[in-house]
């Protein structure tokens, strides 16, 4: 089975926020809630570039491994989903994750933020596939439907790259090749472990 991954490819993006628009509007996410973002590095200055953020799945979730409650799950595809209904809203994951994915409906102490939310990957949750259950906690589940994430697919310049992780690996090495240089794979070593070169 593909271990599915993101990778933004901030040569490409143009803090366009349309991956940030097709999520909530796909997902009809709650307001306050953003399970993507577009962030600007080195604002006004040399160097400066925007990427795509949200979960990225990793392969050793650091979300995962501080849940007093054991939310969080992988699923065959590789990627990391989470069970609302088990969520304290401890906020331990929040804290852990390197992307700053996880996110809260409310501001307050231990356990009075709410349930936490994230990205799903356009996965769903643990209730069955495409029901109206698991559509009212998680949104689509665009994945059991044989469709990539609603941001990738949205993305105008393809900064934003989502599917088999080989896959995403050999596109970006082929841009890296035309263009001649390669800086903007963010987050690929931190998310999952391994090096991704030309």
């Amino acid at each position: 089975m593909a271990r599915l991954k993101f990778l933004c490819d901030s040569d490409r993006c143009i803090e366009c926020n349309a991956c940030v628009t097709a999520c909530k509007n796909e997902h009809e996410v709650p307001w306050g809630i953003n399970r993507r973002r577009v962030v600007t590095l080195n604002d006004g200055r040399p160097g400066e570039r925007s990427i795509s953020m949200a979960c990225m799945h990793c392969t050793d979730a650091p979300c995962a491994a501080v849940c007093p409650v054991s939310c969080f799950y992988g699923t065959a595809d590789a990627l990391v989903l989470h069970d609302k209904d088990l969520c304290i809203g401890c906020g331990y994951c929040f804290y852990a994750c390197p992307f700053g994915a996880p996110q809260y409906p409310r501001i307050g102490n231990f356990g009075g933020r709410g349930k936490m939310d994230k990205c799903t990957y356009c996965a769903g949750g643990p209730q069955q596939d495409n029901t109206p259950v698991e559509y009212l906690q998680y949104g689509s589940n665009r994945i059991a439907e044989g469709k990539l994430p609603l941001c990738a697919e949205m993305c105008s310049t393809k900064a934003l790259l989502a599917g088999d992780g080989d896959i995403i690996a050999s596109i970006y090495r082929e841009r890296v090749q035309q263009r001649g240089y390669g800086s903007g794979a963010w987050g690929w070593r931190t998310a999952y472990k391994q090096e991704l070169s030309a």
